[in-house]
């Protein structure tokens, strides 16, 4: 199976080792090929965009409905694979969720958790999206199809944006959205949570103060059981490397990725 990877190469001044980001629900590698991938080459570090299969320009539209998580884990190996070192992990959202069941059996150089899904899984978001709009849960659930949460530009702005986005902006990423597995949802709802625990690794968990989809209690939360500290980011929400204030989020990631001394490792599949 084809497997969509975007990149954008580092400049002159080499970092040890490369990064690889992983997207959320509804979203591809386009996610991070607007800010954060551009951002992170021009500071040294060979940077990768993964779009899970049935997204972006993968293969296995077809059969997204269907596709576990374990599915999505086993496309993160597989591109891990590919690489000469172990690379640090970026998740957002879902893709968090992602990256966290791959630790649970896998090294990386050093993961960051923006936004993620918490080991809890979505019950929690789930619930808030129902008290806030019950036809439209009650429908996604009925039909199988969970694009019907993001169906409008106004219901995405609400999930994923703060209020003030443009609406030029908002219409553009709107165009990008796609639809996700049911599959998945149900194994973050309750049928394949990950087994949290400390890890030998480094990790930084950063969330946004105006998340409507991820509480800052769930990142909290989701920091606490690996055996960190969150860090919490005030007027931003959900896609918090598209939000206007990305930049300063990419920032805090480059500091702390300065600050683990990481170096390249042997690659170990």
């Amino acid at each position: 199976m084809y497997l969509e990877v975007t990149k954008n190469e580092a400049g002159a001044d080499i970092q040890p080792v490369p990064i690889l980001f992983v997207h959320g629900m509804w979203h591809a590698a386009w996610c991070w090929s607007e800010y954060f991938l551009p951002f992170f080459a021009r500071q040294g570090y060979s940077s990768y965009a993964l779009s899970l299969r049935g997204h972006g320009g993968s293969e296995g539209r077809k059969h997204l409905r269907w596709a576990s998580l374990d599915d999505y884990v086993s496309d993160l190996v597989r591109v891990v694979g590919q690489f000469e070192k172990p690379p640090i992990l970026i998740g957002h959202s879902m893709g968090g969720m992602v990256v966290q069941k791959y630790l649970e059996s896998r090294p990386a150089a050093a993961a960051v958790l923006l936004a993620s899904v918490p080991p809890a899984g979505v019950l929690a978001s789930t619930a808030r999206m129902f008290l806030r709009h019950p036809v439209l849960v009650t429908r996604a659930g009925l039909t199988l199809d969970m694009a019907v949460i993001i169906k409008t530009p106004e219901l995405m702005r609400e999930a994923f944006f703060s209020l003030d986005i443009p609406e030029k902006v908002l219409l553009k990423y709107h165009s990008l959205m796609q639809a996700e597995s049911f599959r998945v949802y149900l194994d973050m709802l309750v049928f394949n949570l990950p087994k949290p625990r400390p890890l030998s690794l480094p990790l930084l968990v950063l969330g946004a103060q105006d998340d409507r989809m991820v509480s800052t209690g769930e990142v909290e939360v989701t920091a606490r059981s690996y055996g960190v500290q969150a860090e919490i980011f005030s007027g931003m929400a959900h896609d918090m490397m598209l939000e206007s204030g990305w930049k300063k989020v990419a920032e805090r990631i480059l500091d702390w990725l300065g600050r683990q001394n990481l170096s390249p490792g042997i690659w170990k599949p």
